[in-house]
């Protein structure tokens, strides 16, 4: 009865996250985010539950396949592998089942077969080796030292001190602190332990007696210990048939050597009937760090810092002064030919040049040494550097025990680090995060140290300033996050609605007491997200050259959500400004000469050239239409292009004039026309004012003209150009221009967009 009345519980959960997904009433939004957290915290606080929860979400997915409720599935799929990840006792019936329902979603369109994939590849390996998946996300996310599984993992959470408030800031840090104070390496090697013997022998693993002898056992003990469970895991996962009799063999023989023969003897003969029920064993959070974003270098500067260790790296005031040694690749990798100094002749060879020499010969030893009589080419770093999750989305065949999108970007340099980098903020916080990742792109284009070793995953969680909540200004801060949430439902459940409880976090007086159990809300979510936020969105980043002077260069700058332009007052021209047309218009706005390129369905050019009396225009990334998804774009298939995806959607205030009995008047219209490329021209005396990102930091003031289209990958235009220059035979081909490759920004949400 009391089993029954717990699964009962369960299932009112499941169905109140359900309901959430489409909440239209305002009990049920105010709500939103917190079903899914309590559903995890009973499971969490009576491990004993996980198999009924396993089993009803099941029957929940399976429900949602066979009535084609597809906005359901991927958010039970999600719940239901983190159960798993967490959970000890589940059978074996239950892996196949739930491995089997992923491999009938392959056939479903994306985002369900790629989500499917990726889970009924873990699943594979978790069921044959129960407790891989606890002992990897572990062991990555502490940076626990271990040869077998060397994936080391770290988050970084960005706040701008001028955009978030202070008592958000000092909040959410406080947070931080005080759930990573008992998260000792010591306690996470316990836990590792614990959890993989437990998942292993079931209910022959008395916990309780096994957690104190480890909490007993000096340091060095516990190394030995965790050290031999991860290779007893690590190496059966290892295998192509891995046996689960096999491993459960291994693990009994540690589980003797920290109990003793006579504990093991009695475990298998049914455990002891007066033991307690199995102690929860907890997932520590991530390790997480705080940064306030102050320098446009920072991010760079963090990056690097991550992948050497402080004691070995030498930081000045000159970033190019790192010490940077052992980041780079391998120099000899690069090299792929040597040019021939010979006559390529028989007779013209040296007596005995036929013969080879004997390994360990001096002469075999002198010519290993000595360089040879030609020139070494270097290859250019080539785009396939870029890290997957840089490049577009990663090949579907992925290698189980690797995170999702490593692997060798360069033969013997492994990617063994990931950096999970998390913004908090409005739109304008991500017009900086975009500055951010396109200098460092840039950079690693001269010096390529990171992006061979290190696997970037961008978040982002909208979160605005009180006093902007309830202006009108609210919605045009979080236009992005509004279209994430429109594209994945379930990141507009859990993450979008974090903003509010944030503040309330802030408002509350500060716990000194970091001894007592505590349930962050706030942390718990953020852990969630980036575990489970695996399928980016991948967002078109646009650059505007700005010209003050025609006669000058123009200088440079890059936007991700909008660019706004206002007409100056009248100001006295400029030397190389374009002198004022005789009979223009008087009246407001200015007289603009623009010229674009017509976004067209059949992806045909169509140049169109209008001259227009506005005040004012606009440039968004993102449609007007709630239900329209024409900005950002998933990656598509490789066969059509991104850029073909990807447009600006421009509102121009334009002025019209009329006569009448009573004089001259003026009115506004608004055209709006879509394009991927654009140029204005001001042809009066009326300078114009640029504002990109809504952020009142980034002003351009007295421009003359500006000319806007998407944003190359650094140096991929070059690459291309030189390869289409020569053909096979390295003669000049004509008619043949390399189209550049654009620069697309990542957010990582759990679904990617669900059409």
């Amino acid at each position: 009865m009391e089993s029954s009345d717990a699964e009962l519980d369960l299932q009112r959960s499941v169905q109140a996250v359900l309901r959430e997904l489409g909440a239209q009433a305002p009990a049920l939004q105010s709500n939103q985010g917190m079903w899914r957290w309590s559903l995890h915290k009973k499971v969490e606080r009576d491990p004993g539950k996980s198999p009924a929860l396993v089993r009803i979400l099941l029957r929940e997915l399976e429900k949602a396949e066979s009535e084609d409720i597809r906005h359901a599935i991927i958010p039970l799929l999600h719940t239901l592998m983190y159960v798993l990840t967490k959970a000890t006792g589940i059978t074996e019936e239950l892996y196949r089942r739930t491995y089997t329902f992923c491999t009938r979603l392959l056939t479903l369109p994306a985002p369900y077969c790629t989500v499917a994939l990726d889970c009924a590849i873990r699943l594979k390996t978790e069921t044959a080796v129960p407790g891989t998946l606890y002992q990897r996300l572990v062991i990555a996310e502490q940076n626990l030292t271990s040869e077998l599984y060397p994936y080391q993992e770290r988050a970084f959470l960005f706040v701008d001190p001028e955009l978030v408030s202070p008592s958000v800031c000092s909040a959410l840090l406080l947070e931080l602190e005080a759930a990573q104070v008992q998260q000792t390496p010591e306690a996470c090697m316990r836990h590792v332990v614990t959890h993989a013997l437990q998942a292993a022998l079931g209910d022959a693993c008395h916990a309780g007696a096994l957690q104190r002898k480890l909490q007993a056992s000096p340091r060095q003990a516990l190394e030995r210990y965790f050290h031999a469970v991860v290779a007893a895991v690590e190496q059966m996962a290892s295998e192509p048939s891995p046996s689960r009799e096999g491993h459960l063999e291994r693990l009994e023989e540690i589980y003797c050597s920290l109990l003793g023969p006579a504990a093991a003897a009695r475990g298998r003969c049914g455990g002891d009937p007066l033991q307690s029920p199995q102690p929860n064993i907890p997932l520590p959070s991530p390790h997480i760090t705080f940064h306030l974003w102050t320098d446009e270098e920072q991010l760079w500067k963090e990056l690097v810092l991550f992948l050497r260790p402080r004691s070995q790296l030498c930081l000045s005031a000159d970033l190019e002064a790192l010490d940077l040694q052992g980041l780079w690749p391998d120099r000899e990798l690069a090299r792929v030919s040597m040019l021939s100094t010979d006559s390529g002749i028989e007779r013209d060879l040296p007596p005995g040049a036929d013969e080879l020499p004997l390994p360990g010969s001096p002469e075999m030893e002198r010519a290993r040494l000595q360089r040879k009589g030609g020139v070494k080419k270097r290859v250019r770093l080539p785009d396939v550097l870029m890290p997957a999750c840089w490049d577009g989305p990663p090949g579907l065949h992925r290698r189980t025990g690797r995170p999702s999108g490593d692997g060798e970007l360069l033969p013997g340099v492994s990617r063994l680090h990931t950096a999970r980098v998390l913004v908090l903020g409005d739109d304008r916080m991500l017009g900086r995060l975009a500055q951010a990742y396109h200098c460092l792109r840039k950079r690693e284009t001269q010096k390529c140290c990171l992006t061979p070793r290190l696997s970037l995953q961008l978040y982002y969680i909208p979160v605005l300033a009180p006093e902007k909540q309830a202006s009108c200004r609210h919605s045009e801060l979080r236009e992005l996050a509004t279209f994430l949430g429109r594209a994945d439902p379930w990141y507009e459940s859990t993450v979008n609605t974090l903003c509010p409880a944030i503040h309330k976090l802030a408002e509350m007086p500060p716990s000194l007491d970091t001894s007592r159990t505590v349930d962050p809300f706030i942390l718990d979510v953020i852990t969630y997200y980036l575990r489970m936020g695996t399928q980016p969105i991948y967002f078109q980043i646009y650059t505007v050259k700005i010209f003050r002077d025609l006669s000058q260069h123009p200088a440079e700058d890059i936007f991700l959500t909008e660019l706004k332009v206002k007409i100056q007052d009248t100001k006295p021209p400029k030397d190389g400004f374009s002198p004022r047309r005789r009979g223009a218009a008087e009246g407001p706005g200015a007289e603009l000469n623009i010229c674009y390129q017509k976004a067209l369905l059949s992806h045909r050019a169509q140049e169109v050239a209008v001259s227009l009396r506005a005040t004012g225009l606009v440039l968004k990334t993102f449609a007007a239409s709630d239900t329209e998804v024409s900005g950002p774009a998933p990656a598509p298939p490789p066969a059509v292009p991104v850029t073909d995806h990807t447009c600006l959607n421009v509102s121009v205030t334009e002025v019209i004039k009329s006569s009448n009995l009573a004089g001259r008047s003026f009115s506004m219209v608004t055209n709006t026309f879509r394009t991927a490329n654009i140029q204005i021209q001001s042809q009066d005396q009326r300078l114009l004012t640029l504002l990109l990102d809504k952020d009142g930091r980034r002003t351009f003031k007295d421009v003359v003209r500006f000319e806007v289209s998407p944003c190359p990958e650094p140096c991929s235009g070059a690459h291309k150009s030189e390869a289409s220059q020569l053909g096979s035979h390295g003669q000049e081909v004509e008619g043949t221009k390399a189209k550049p490759k654009p620069l697309l920004m990542p957010i990582n949400t759990f679904s990617g967009i669900v059409q």
